[in-house]
């Protein structure tokens, strides 16, 4: 039996903390460009990316369900529950992440890239239009912040437990 993840388990799970942080610093930085083209563009590539998370997203689950390495909790306890429970609230953050962020692009009738407009869902409807992004910065927040706990959870484990369960999910750790 491997003690350590697949290949591809490997590289979904860091691509998708690499675009979640993307992600999140670009929302943080959207209304720092003038309005027009910097910010249509800058907005543009973040519902984008955006997209791209929601597709690895789903190749992820796909994999996790059908092919992927599935190793038990490193701790069989109420701490292995625990680090389970928090590994299926990262997936429904990511997946409730996406889906608002699409649902925000579509409320608002985002222009991408001067190319193209998404069919407004309410065009005048600015009080919805808020509510949607505010719920998805508030989810995008949390994700974050859950991802950092993840993170310093897997630092406890390799530098004070000294378990080998951060090698599980970093190739270079093997």
């Amino acid at each position: 039996m491997t003690d350590t993840y697949d290949r591809r388990t490997i590289v979904y799970h860091w691509a998708s903390a690499a675009l979640v942080l993307g992600l999140w610093i670009a929302g943080q930085c959207i209304d720092f460009f003038p309005k027009g083209t910097p910010r249509i563009t800058v907005r543009s590539l973040h519902i984008s990316v955006g997209v791209l998370l929601g597709a690895l997203l789903l190749a992820r689950l796909a994999w996790r369900r059908g092919g992927g390495v599935k190793l038990p909790a490193a701790d069989p306890g109420v701490s292995g529950r625990v680090a389970v429970g928090i590994h299926h609230l990262l997936y429904l953050l990511l997946c409730a992440a996406v889906v608002v962020g699409l649902a925000c692009a579509w409320i608002r009738g985002d222009n991408l890239f001067n190319l193209f407009t998404v069919p407004a869902f309410d065009p005048g409807n600015r009080a919805l239009a808020h509510q949607a992004v505010e719920l998805h910065e508030w989810i995008a927040n949390l994700l974050l912040g859950l991802a950092v706990l993840h993170g310093a959870a897997a630092m406890w484990h390799h530098r004070v437990l000294k378990d080998g369960v951060l090698r599980r999910m970093w190739p270079s750790l093997r």
